[in-house]
């Protein structure tokens, strides 16, 4: 008797997801003052310290999770464009 390990979807157990590469470039355009403890943290985590304040992160899913968070109060370039 043969049994195999795994959920059956064709061996994808265990590999690694390909994650986005790159940089982008986020600028906080809203005050987190005011705002759930929680937004203020996220704000915080990503290095935003200040209203205007602009930061290059890596694009990966944990940053792009934390960005959602707080999207209504970042802007969010990719790292290789200029503001005209």
């Amino acid at each position: 008797m043969d049994k195999t390990v795994g959920r059956g979807d064709g061996g994808t157990v265990g590999r690694k997801k390909k994650q986005a590469t790159g940089r982008l470039r986020v600028k906080q355009v809203r005050s987190g003052s005011g705002r759930p403890a929680v937004h203020r943290r996220t704000l915080q985590a990503l290095g935003l310290r200040h209203h205007q304040d602009v930061i290059e992160v890596n694009d990966t899913p944990a940053i792009r999770g934390m960005l959602f968070q707080v999207r209504h109060l970042v802007e969010v370039t990719p790292a290789g464009e200029r503001d005209a």
